[in-house]
């Protein structure tokens, strides 16, 4: 089973979100959406100073096996994003939940953030997926 970070929230779509501040959220894939991807070989982000809206594509992942568009846990502004997986993609598959981060979303819904799903949730999904 794939290891499911009890201090992250996640989305149905496999993205995680972690509060870093009181209105600031990083956000990437998790270790399920890699696997299911498998090599990443491209990572596409929005810019500085895009407006999200929650559920809506943020970015894009291309894989040896597909390309897959990424959805923002919620909606918000990017104010950073990790120029290191555009230069280094394989990133995302070492190290979803570290390196392989995707960008911070200074949040204009907080209360968004209690639309996300907690581990248990996203394990239950996630498990549901493999079946």
């Amino acid at each position: 089973m794939t290891r499911i970070p009890n201090e992250l929230l996640y989305t149905k779509t496999h993205e995680w979100a972690k509060k870093i501040d009181s209105n600031v959220v990083m956000m990437g894939i998790t270790a399920h959406a890699q696997e299911q991807l498998r090599d990443i070989v491209f990572v596409e982000l929005p810019p500085l100073g895009r407006e999200l809206k929650a559920g809506a594509a943020c970015a894009v992942v291309e894989s040896v096996k597909a390309a897959c568009d990424i959805f923002a846990p919620l909606s918000g502004k990017v104010v950073k994003i990790n120029q290191q997986i555009q230069e280094r993609p394989q990133l995302v598959n070492e190290d979803p939940y570290g390196e392989g981060w995707f960008l911070h979303i200074e949040a204009s819904h907080p209360d968004e953030f209690n639309a996300l799903l907690s581990p248990a949730q996203y394990q239950a999904i996630s498990e549901s997926a493999h079946q």
